[in-house]
């Protein structure tokens, strides 16, 4: 995959690949994307692997040459769209790159929480660049419970799948504790699914302390939590959270 040598501004990268992905999507798989969301998707139909494989390539040809801030402000302007590609296709980019970036780019990626039009764009954001950095630095937890409060439902469901590498690599059990605390009253679906995901995967590295504190939130807790939190548990253990 290769750049145009002259057409070297990141909006003109972003408008070449807007092209390439309009061009090389599939209109039957589109149409069946829309199935999976409940708000109304804008999809030209490409298959997770070869979109992370077309963005991997755009990422080698692009980096050596113009270096990561570049790349950073090409994701930036896709991430504008309104297309579900071109968003995830901007996280794809920097997939597997947050060690090598800071503050100030952190700090964009947040922002991008407000352009998010879906829990399948959120998810590659908050999971993908969001997650790793909050584990790389446990300070930018701060930031993480903020966004708890916010009346944005992705701010509050990136609340919670930006603790999951940290929790994988068996760190911030106290703040997800707290932010699940924080989270449990919590109407919305979609912060529900992403808390109780959260806790799965804390089952999962921590389980004693998970399981006690399931026991401790099971008569208050939404049954949506409990159900998700509990699918890797055993038989019983769902049993006794769930009876």
């Amino acid at each position: 995959m290769t750049v145009a040598k002259r057409k070297t501004r990141p909006d003109v990268v972003a408008k070449q690949i807007r092209r390439l992905l309009r061009e090389g999507g599939s209109a039957d798989h589109a149409k069946g994307v829309q199935w999976f969301f409940k708000e109304e998707i804008k999809s030209h139909g490409w298959y997770t692997a070869a979109l992370r494989k077309m963005a991997v390539q755009f990422r080698r040809s692009i980096s050596p040459k113009h270096g990561m801030n570049f790349v950073i402000q090409v994701a930036d302007d896709l991430f504008s769209g309104r297309n579900l590609e071109e968003k995830v296709f901007a996280v794809f980019l920097l997939e597997n790159q947050t060690e090598n970036l800071g503050d100030r780019e952190f700090k964009l990626f947040v922002s991008w929480l407000d352009r998010v039009s879906s829990w399948a764009d959120h998810d590659a954001l908050a999971h993908y660049l969001l997650s790793p950095m909050v584990a790389a630095d446990p300070r930018r937890c701060r930031d993480v419970f903020s966004w708890a409060k916010s009346t944005n439902r992705w701010r509050r469901r990136a609340a919670c799948v930006a603790l999951i590498r940290g929790t994988r690599e068996r760190q911030l059990f106290p703040q997800i504790v707290r932010l699940s605390n924080q989270l449990l009253k919590d109407e919305d679906d979609m912060v529900q699914k992403g808390l109780g995901w959260l806790i799965r995967e804390t089952a999962k590295t921590d389980p004693k302390r998970t399981m006690a504190y399931l026991m401790k939130i099971r008569k208050n807790a939404p049954r949506l939590v409990l159900r998700t939190a509990c699918e890797t548990l055993t038989v019983a253990q769902r049993r006794r959270i769930l009876d």
